[in-house]
């Protein structure tokens, strides 16, 4: 058995320390800012598609394709937690599907946020050609080889789960919960997710600091509008701690298992809920506050809808 199973076996073996009492209070304080942040960013993805700009500018539809990608990788995050408070194990296809799911669309966001960058970089370093080189065509190809690449990923995963020798399994039921980490099976599996993750955020993480250092020095230039530049410098700046947000919740599973060794089985289990609010939770409903509140064509649609929906929610039937 390897270490990353037992870790898993003594994680399966904690959640059985909790109480009926403790269980659903954890997936209470988890699931109601989780569905607070899903209305949220649902509501966003409407305000998205509420106006011509909107689905006109680039920026914008990179923003509905980052929002899409957040709220469909807090949703399966959720249910795969609540699965694993209830005790309920899946079967290696479905986990399978479920954990590709989440792992697809975490990949998204970074991928995202890099061409996030590129465009604002464009915007303040080349204006005159901003509008010829940031075309609604050239957006939709940025985001089609953002899915693809994300899928490539996924593919070569599923590939490299058909060397595991799945006939000398006597079930295909699953003994602990769903979780990528108990699907990482064989030695290559878990090679190439640390690969794979390691080269994707060191990749995007250099692009995007690059694109800061240029706006930094374009923002010097006699030429540059210095308004137009400075707000170019806070919004990536805005990116590179997204980016560092979805960095942290590739590090969740190492922090989750060597805690696993060094404490208790029910003091880990509360940690894991706290880490889970905070790692996963949390960095998923930013994009919605930081472009809602900021940007001031967002702003006005976003409050108009949100309250709308809030005066509708308490007016009795």
């Amino acid at each position: 058995m390897s270490y990353a199973t037992q870790s898993q076996t003594n994680i399966t073996a904690g959640l059985q320390y909790q109480g009926l009492l403790e269980v659903v209070l954890f997936s209470t304080l988890t699931t109601l800012p989780c569905c607070v942040f899903l209305f949220i960013n649902i509501i966003m993805l409407f305000t998205l598609r509420s106006k011509l700009v909107f689905c006109e500018t680039s920026r914008y539809i990179l923003l509905f394709n980052l929002l899409f990608a957040d709220t469909m990788q807090m949703a399966v995050s959720q249910l795969l937690y609540l699965l694993a408070a209830c005790r309920i194990t899946l079967t290696y296809p479905l986990c399978g599907v479920l954990a590709m799911l989440a792992d697809l669309t975490t990949a998204i966001s970074p991928l995202t946020l890099v061409v996030m960058s590129l465009e604002r970089y464009v915007a303040v370093c080349y204006p005159l050609r901003h509008t010829t080189i940031i075309t609604m065509r050239n957006t939709a190809v940025a985001i089609i080889a953002v899915w693809a690449f994300s899928s490539l990923n996924i593919l070569t995963r599923v590939i490299l789960l058909l060397d595991f020798p799945f006939e000398d399994l006597e079930s295909l039921q699953m003994t602990h919960f769903c979780a990528k980490v108990n699907i990482l099976l064989g030695q290559m599996s878990g090679l190439y997710d640390k690969g794979y993750t390691y080269f994707l955020f060191v990749s995007a993480s250099v692009v995007v600091i690059s694109t800061y250092v240029g706006v930094m020095i374009a923002a010097r230039s006699a030429s540059t509008d210095k308004a137009s530049a400075q707000k170019a410098r806070k919004t990536l700046l805005l990116h590179l701690v997204q980016l560092g947000l979805s960095l942290s919740s590739t590090i969740y599973n190492p922090i989750i298992i060597a805690l696993s060794r060094n404490v208790t089985r029910i003091i880990f289990v509360r940690i894991q809920n706290v880490f889970y609010v905070c790692i996963f939770i949390s960095p998923r409903c930013l994009s919605s506050l930081i472009y809602g509140i900021r940007d001031q064509t967002i702003r006005p649609v976003l409050i108009s809808r949100l309250c709308c929906r809030l005066k509708l929610s308490v007016v009795p039937a």
